[in-house]
Parts: structure tokens; sequence; C-alpha cells
């Protein structure tokens, strides 16, 4: 009978171990599915709003606006795509502003024939200098995004839309569905369209208010590693206090490009063409031991009394492409007292407001906001002057290093702690020479006398 109970526990505990890693699992698979979360920009996003501005006979007309609310992550060349399934059988009769990449079959139409009669459509930007009356506001910029935090004016994209065998109120109105947005390539999940409180508008002399029929928002959010396996980027360190420069870590970006990389004396790096984009954004990089696009060198040049100064330099080792409205974030705690930055523009970042540890550097418009392809050129750099605080400065355990670096919204590989320049160990008092150094003098003293 003992025996019977202590089967019948052990069964228990066992049971008890199985439910508690079905449970883990389940909260492991949920958390991985879940929305991208930046501890750096928390709220950062890309908001789809939908205005319904009109009905028609068979469906309506709606303003369609792409807003990135993303601080320092901008969607770049070729821009962004946006694809969604509709609810019924709808269909895309007109298009301002947007095109879809394809017709689909209108075959059944005999009249008018739709823009798109694709269940799932893609949508993409018109290209500038469009025709007038293809134009429409906030239209036509090749699918650019600027980040919210760098240039706002230029986070938003807008077209219009005229849809087809549709509800045409807002009960028999069915929203769309599987929203997908690539900027340019993968890494956004986009979340279920949602009805909101309409839209108001002013009018141009801002005394009469009007507002959308209709108005449902989708949310996009990014995830690093939806985008790539490997980072992007990569970090290097040295000091004016220690010779040893610390390397970004080898194959930091993965060494899949190993094979096909050009050496920077070869005569193929100079050779026609070789700048040339290709479709699929198959990147050219320059032979290196961490083979990665970009280059983050962080050096510790001058230490003052009051102050500290740094060289940041980004280099670019891919031939095939530039870095348009690029930008640079660093988390350091000596951040919140930055004295000037010298050929870059500088943003604070505070997503919490106790915390001032992060900051956002980009170019200056016109002189230094292109990053060039990989080459003599390929590269942009600034100083930054540091105020320091006496209750936490120190160069000593790698502080005056960035606790994590963003290029272009992607967090960049940073090298391990142990091999940060280091402070070197102050000299310990020797008896030899204080003995040497006391012999010197008496005898010094000896010969005057």
């Amino acid at each position: 009978m003992e025996h019977k109970n202590v089967f019948c526990q052990r069964r228990r505990c066992h049971s008890f171990l199985e439910l508690k890693f079905a449970l883990l699992a389940i909260a492991f698979f949920m958390l991985s599915h879940a929305e991208a979360y930046d501890p750096l920009d928390p709220t950062g996003n890309v908001t789809i709003k939908w205005d319904v501005m009109s009905w028609t006979p068979d469906g309506y007309v709606a303003a369609v606006t792409i807003n990135n609310f993303q601080m320092y992550r901008h969607i770049g060349a070729p821009g962004w795509t946006l694809g969604w399934q509709w609810a019924k059988k709808e269909v895309i009769w007109t298009m301002v502003g947007a095109q879809t990449t394809e017709q689909g079959d209108c075959s059944k139409f005999k009249a008018n024939i739709p823009h798109c009669c694709k269940r799932t459509p893609i949508v993409v930007d018109l290209l500038p200098g469009v025709p007038y009356n293809q134009q429409f506001a906030n239209c036509c910029k090749g699918g650019v995004l600027s980040a919210w935090g760098q240039d706002p004016a230029s986070a938003v994209s807008a077209f219009q839309v005229s849809v087809g065998l549709a509800g045409t109120s807002n009960k028999t109105v069915k929203l769309p569905k599987n929203f997908t947005l690539q900027g340019p390539g993968p890494g956004y999940t986009c979340g279920p369209a949602k009805v909101v409180p309409s839209t108001v508008y002013l009018t141009s002399d801002r005394r009469r208010k009007t507002q959308a029929l209709m108005t449902w928002n989708v949310t996009c959010t990014y995830s690093q590693f939806l985008a790539s396996k490997n980072p992007s980027c990569c970090v290097s360190f040295s000091s004016f206090y220690n010779e040893t420069i610390t390397p970004c870590p080898s194959c930091a970006c993965g060494c899949h490009n190993k094979n096909n990389c050009i050496m920077s004396n070869s005569k193929a790096a100079h050779r026609t063409g070789i700048n040339t984009p290709k479709k699929d954004n198959t990147p050219l990089l320059q032979c290196t031991h961490h083979m990665c696009p970009i280059r983050v060198h962080w050096h510790v040049k001058v230490n003052y009394k009051e102050y500290w100064r740094v060289k940041i330099a980004i280099t670019n080792f891919n031939y095939r492409m530039n870095y348009t409205q690029w930008t640079l974030v660093a988390q350091h705690p000596n951040l919140n007292n930055v004295t000037q930055v010298f050929s870059f523009d500088y943003k604070p970042l505070v997503p919490y407001e106790s915390i001032n540890d992060t900051g956002m550097f980009y170019g200056m418009k016109f002189y230094n906001d292109l990053l060039m392809e990989a080459g003599p050129q390929g590269n942009v750099q600034s100083e930054l002057l540091l105020q320091k605080n006496k209750d936490t400065f120190t160069f000593k355990q790698g502080w005056a290093f960035p606790r994590k670096v963003y290029f272009n919204g992607d967090e960049c590989m940073l090298p391990p702690p142990d091999t940060y320049p280091f402070l070197p160990n102050s000299a310990n008092a020797n008896p030899i020479t204080s003995l040497t150094m006391a012999a010197s003098v008496l005898l010094a003293v000896m010969s005057i006398w």
C-alpha cells in the first residue's frame, strides 16, 4: 500500500512538471508571436488609417494614410508595399496617388474595367513627377518615409481609393483583413483593422470642422528578428588611453556573403556597374572579417578637465547601396550631458521621462545625410563633446563605451565586454626604485659639501 502511495505521489509530481513545461511552452509561443517591442522606442509603429470620405452606388471612396511613428526607423527605397485581403468580393475602381502591382482577372466586367480585381491587392506608392491629375496629398515619394524623430513632415504617405462591390453604409461595409506591410523588406507584422472614432478635418480657413463617414486603423510593428537572422551592422572601439583597437566580432553579420565579396584593393572594386543595385537588394560587400554592410566605430579621443570628446565614424561596406536619411542611435549614461555635436544633427530620445541616456544622430541635410556606397566616400563622421558628471564619470570597466547602438533602426552587434580597451593599471611603488632615488639624492648632497 505504501509503495502504491509513493507511486501516485511520483505520478502527480511528473504530471505537475509536465503541466508546468506545457504552460511555459505556450507562454513562449504567445510571446514570440506577440507584437514586436523596442525598449528604446516603445510606442514606435506604422499606423495605416482608412477614412471613408463618401459613399458611391456600390461602395465608397476612402483616403488611406500611412504614418510612420517610429522615432529612428525610416522606410527607404524602393519604399513601402501595402497589401490586404478583401472581406467580400470588392474591387478597386480607381486609385489616385498609388497603384496596385497587378490588375487581376477583370473579364467579367464589360464596360468599365476596374483598376484591380484581385482579392489580395498589393499597393505601391507612385514615383515623383507623375502627372498632376494622378497625385494626392502626401503621395508620390516612391514609398520613402522618414523617421518620425528625424522629419515628421516627411513621415506620412497617402492615397485615395474608390472601392466597388462593397457596403454602402457603416453597417454593411466589411473591413479588409490580413494586412501586410513591406518596408521595403520583411520585418513588419500588422494587427487587425479596428473601427475608431471618425477623423475630424479642418477647412482651409480653420473655421469649420468636417469628419469622415467611417474610420478604421491598422497598426504594424517592426521586429528585427523577422527581418533578418543576422545583424546588419557591428561596432568597434578604441581609445586614447590604450593602443588596443577592439574590432567588430568575426562574422558579426553572418559570413554567408563571404564567397562573393570583393577585396578593397581588387580591380573588381572599380569595374563599371559594380554600384548598380539589384531588384532584390542583394548586397555586394567588401571582404572583411565581420562581413557587415555597416560598421560604427566609437573612439574615445580626448580627456579634458571638465569634458571628454568622442569621435564617431560610420563606414559603408556595401558596394550596391547608399543610405539616404540614415540614423544612428546610441545608449550611454553620459548622453544626458551632451555639450556639442559637431557635424551630425542630434536629438535626445526620452522614452522614459526619468531616464535620459539615449540619443539619435543623423546627417545634416544636403551635407552628410547621404552615406555613399563602399569606397573612398563611403563614410561619415562626427565628434561629440560631453560634460563630465563627477559623481558617475569614469573610464574604468568600459564605462566610456555605449551600451547599445542602432543603425537605421536595427541593433548592431557589440564586441564582448572583456575585449573593450581598458585603462592601464596604476604604477605601484617599487622599493628598489625608491632606494635608488634616495641614494642618488644622498650622493648629490655629499658632492655639494
